[in-house]
């Protein structure tokens, strides 16, 4: 049997990552007692329903009390806040973390709110689907995913240790870097993506009925790709972007750069720089594929899951 890191952990908010991590530190046998607390009445209620604590409170200062280990999940605008509202109630040598998307602006916004006496430890498990809310949540989530952790410095190391033992308990690859460093690398890996899906599909809205009906109609792969990750949280990606401005900017700057220059190879009709970028390009994706961040299956394995997302999409239609 594992053994307990965290007698008792605390959940401030609990959508997709909240739910699944109360799920896999479940399954892993890692944590005793789970509180959970989330800001709105009926999402709390399905989370009891799903039986994803063993207590269920309304505030975030209730839910931190005597709590070992606290977790804050939610949009990464609402993290200062909710440190405001937790820290005179955090118990003395407690772990606070997060799984924000975005990392240097989420520690300065806690950090001010939290006492001397606990261990600072944000961190952002880099996983998760276009779906939200606690019903979208499953203990399967970060298995074999990154979770990134960016303490400072004079952060407690046992603390740190602790956490990287609870994340790998709940089957996740484990690594630590600074903040900024995190942002810099995940404005290029995740947020620019987000940021060019929601424009491609954006403009597709935009489009005159006849040909946006038919686009909609004839979706292959890429586009169908573009809106799945389009779907995501829009409140989670506002904050997002808007806490990652500078980041995001360098990115998109670079992005833009290499666009022109893909502009002009077609513009020009010169097929040896767009075929060197695509070799590139492939060489990538095979590299991601081999260190099983993704898989090489047809449809990028998706035929798996069709059954059960189309059975969500429908219940998640509003009927006429």
């Amino acid at each position: 049997m594992a053994e307990v890191i965290f007698p008792r952990l605390a959940l401030v908010g609990i959508g997709l990552i909240g739910a699944s991590i109360a799920l896999a530190a479940r399954r892993a046998g890692v944590v005793g007692e789970i509180v959970v607390t989330t800001r709105r009445p009926e999402t709390l209620r399905r989370a009891e329903e799903l039986c994803l604590g063993d207590r269920y409170v309304s505030t975030a200062a209730e839910a931190v009390a005597d709590a070992d280990c606290v977790i804050v999940s939610v949009p990464v605008g609402a993290c200062g806040a909710v440190a405001a509202e937790i820290g005179p109630r955090l118990k003395s040598g407690a772990i606070v973390s997060d799984v924000g998307s975005v990392k240097a602006s989420v520690v300065r916004a806690m950090q001010p709110h939290l006492p001397g006496t606990v261990s600072f430890v944000p961190g952002h498990p880099i996983a998760g689907t276009e779906y939200s809310g606690p019903d979208a949540g499953f203990a399967a989530l970060f298995d074999n995913r990154w979770c990134v952790l960016t303490p400072a410095p004079e952060v407690d190391p046992e603390a740190v240790t602790l956490m990287v033992a609870f994340w790998r308990a709940l089957g996740a690859n484990v690594e630590t870097m600074s903040a900024e460093h995190h942002d810099l690398v995940l404005a290029i890996t995740s947020h620019l993506p987000h940021l060019i899906a929601y424009n491609i599909v954006g403009t597709a809205a935009e489009l005159e009925g006849g040909i946006r009906s038919e686009v909609l109609k004839f979706s292959a792969s890429g586009f169908r790709d573009f809106t799945r990750i389009a779907a995501s949280d829009p409140v989670m990606w506002r904050d997002i972007f808007l806490n990652n401005k500078d980041a995001v900017l360098e990115m998109l700057g670079r992005f833009n750069e290499d666009l022109a220059t893909l502009t002009r190879a077609i513009r020009n009709g010169d097929g040896d720089t767009l075929l060197d970028l695509f070799t590139r390009t492939r060489a990538i994706r095979r590299s991601i594929v081999a260190l099983g961040q993704d898989t090489a299956a047809a449809d990028f394995g998706r035929n798996d899951h069709a059954a059960a997302e189309t059975k969500r999409a429908q219940e998640e239609t509003p009927a006429d």
